[in-house]
This record gives C-alpha cells, structure tokens and sequence, in this order.
C-alpha cells in the first residue's frame, strides 16, 4: 500500500482498517507471572532501601469512571461500524446506563451484529461484549465484568508504563512503580524527601495536536519578520528545525486511544524505531475529515508545542491507526510514545496519597 503521508525525513502511514478488528499485543499468562514476580522482587529491594534512606511514597488512583464510558463510547461507535459494513438496518442507536442500546427489527440481523462482534472479541478477554435480545427488536449491549476487570488492568498497566517514562524523562531513579489493588498505583522512592516535586511531573496534562503547517511563508521568512496572524513558530522535537504552523489545532489527542514504540524494516536489514498510535471511532471519523479537508498541505503532529513529524497529505486517510517515524533511537521513539500515551490515557491520575518516610535511626 502507497505511504499516504510523506517527507524527507518523516512519515505517517495509516492502515485501512477498522479499529475494532485490530488485536493490542498484551504479554502472554507465564509472562505475566514471570513479570510480577520480577516486579515483586524489586519492589522489596526498593522498599530496603526505603526503609535504610528514606523517600517518598506517593499513590495515584486511576481514573475508573473515565476509563468505563470510553469503553462503552468505543463500543458504540464499533456498533455503528459494523452495521454500516454489513448493510444492517438499525434505528435509536444510543448510549444508556453503562451500555449501548439499538433497535435491529431483523432477527438475523441481530444474530449478524452478535456474530461479528464475538468474532471481533475473539482472543481479547478486554473485548467480551454481553448481548441480551430484550424482545419486539430491541438489543441491549455491555462489556462483561471480566472484559470491565481486564480493561482497568491495561489502563492501570499502560499508566505504569507512563509515569515510567516521564520520570526517567525527568532525570528522577531509581524508582519503584507498582499496582497498589485494583486502580490503584504506588510510587516508591528512595532517598527522595521533596515529593511535591515528582507529583509536579503529573500535574501538567500531555497536549496532543494535529495543526496544520501554514504555507503562506517559510519559517525563516517568519521567524526574520513577524508570523502571520493565527500561526506560530515551533520547533522540531528531532531536528531543531522551525516549523510555521497554526495556533488553532485541526484535531487534538484526546481520541488517541493506544500508543506504544515499535520497529518497522529499514535500509539493509535494519529495523527503524517508530512510535504507532491508533484512534478511537470519534476520532477515525475525525482524522478522516481533517485529512480530506487538507490534501496536499502538510499537517504538524505536536507534542507540547514540539513538531514531531509534518508530512504532507497525499489523501484522505479514513483508518484508525498510524505510525510515526523520523530517525528516532529506540529511547526517542519510546518517549514519543509514552507521550502519546499520557495524552490518551482516560482522564487523568488523582494524587491519593503523598507520604515522606523518614531514614531508619542508625543504631
């Protein structure tokens, strides 16, 4: 397939496919098992050298209520994808009570919509959907408790991850990061005695944006003079490079439902660091609108207020996830990642607690 998004240096590829037919790899049961014991192991270690130096203990709550209506807002606009797709006529399609309701007055089509859907769940606990026929052609959709269980899991995991990166970002280790019960996170850390420094990191929400670069000047030209009004002068996250592009973003990255680093194949057998993302439904609908509106222009991916791509766009790109690439090391295409990521995350993670433990008396 043609790259629909392409520069000198970066690109943005985008597969035609629906985002509900698009399996998130998640490490296998044993791996699993092998990860937490790691996981325990260190957070003993650390919680020695708590108890030895001194630090801070901080837990966050992730945001549950957040995380359930965009599985739910999801899954209606999964719905509606896959009744346009099979043709299924349907009517008063609409989120109600933690599910989503519609009328099918066609019992094979209702028998059709269960069938994809369990074919879409297929291998991915997160996925289950429960489907009650409530009779005269109306139809009653809910994720299980179990997908609702595996779902906070992913989220409070991928928060993990997050506040990970962000704090080696942010020079801060070494560093224990663990779940504290279901939704919640425990964030150890030794011979640190300024907590409110580390909480300051969170506290500041990741702003994702699509802007569109503005054509009307170079950035030389702007940056020599002045920028034309509505537009603005930003760097580059890679290059350094300026990039003249609109104040007003097109498209921010709130829908960014997923992001993770990965690798694609480059020159003589190399493998290129990337960093790939993937939209929920509102925001495929919205990327696709964006791009068809801007064919032929270049449209800047930012990350607080640093341009991480600005390929141009050879035409409108109506799948749900992408890839970013432009000479990243392995560790730039994981920051740029975890950034996506802390943008996407639902809601965002409240402070529970913030605690300075002091240093065992010496005897």
């Amino acid at each position: 397939m043609t790259t629909p998004l392409r520069d000198r240096a970066t690109r943005l590829t985008l597969p035609l496919a629906m985002a509900s037919a698009i399996a998130l790899p998640r490490a296998a049961p044993a791996e699993d098992s092998q990860f937490d014991k790691m996981r325990a192991k260190i957070v003993g270690f650390v919680g020695d050298k708590m108890e030895k130096l001194g630090g801070s203990r901080i837990v966050y709550g992730v945001d549950g209520d957040g995380l359930r209506e965009s599985v739910v807002t999801d899954l209606r606009d999964d719905v509606y994808g896959t009744m346009h797709a099979g043709h299924i006529a349907f009517s008063d399609l609409a989120i109600r009570d933690g599910g989503v309701e519609l009328k099918i007055a066609d019992a094979q089509d209702r028998e059709q919509l269960a069938r994809k859907l369990a074919s879409a769940a297929e291998g991915l606990p997160s996925r289950a959907i429960s489907v009650i026929d409530r009779g005269d052609g109306a139809v009653r959709l809910t994720p299980t408790d179990a997908a609702s269980a595996a779902r906070l899991h992913h989220l409070v995991e991928d928060s993990i991850a997050m506040i990970e990166q962000r704090l080696q970002d942010a020079g801060v280790k070494p560093v224990s990061v663990a779940p504290d019960g279901t939704d919640r996170i425990r964030i150890f850390l030794p011979g640190v005695t300024d907590p409110d420094r580390i909480t300051a990191i969170f506290a500041r929400k990741v702003r994702v944006s699509f802007r569109p670069v503005d054509v009307s000047m170079t950035p030389e030209q702007a940056q020599s003079g002045s920028p034309p009004e509505g537009s603005e002068i930003l760097l580059g996250f890679k290059d350094k490079r300026p990039y003249l592009v609109t104040k007003d973003s097109a498209l921010d990255g709130e829908d960014i439902n997923y992001a993770a680093p990965g690798v694609v194949p480059g020159i003589n057998g190399a493998k290129d660091p990337i960093a790939q993302f993937r939209f929920n439904g509102r925001g495929t609908r919205r990327f696709a609108h964006v791009t068809a509106e801007n064919v032929g222009r270049p449209l800047a991916i930012v990350l607080d207020d640093k341009v991480i791509s600005a390929p141009v766009i050879r035409e409108p790109i109506v799948g749900g996830s992408g890839q970013i690439s432009g000479n990243f090391t392995r560790e730039e295409a994981n920051s740029v990642a975890m950034l996506l990521r802390a943008g996407a995350l639902p809601g965002h993670l409240t402070l529970v607690e913030r605690q300075v433990i002091q240093p065992a008396a010496k005897p």
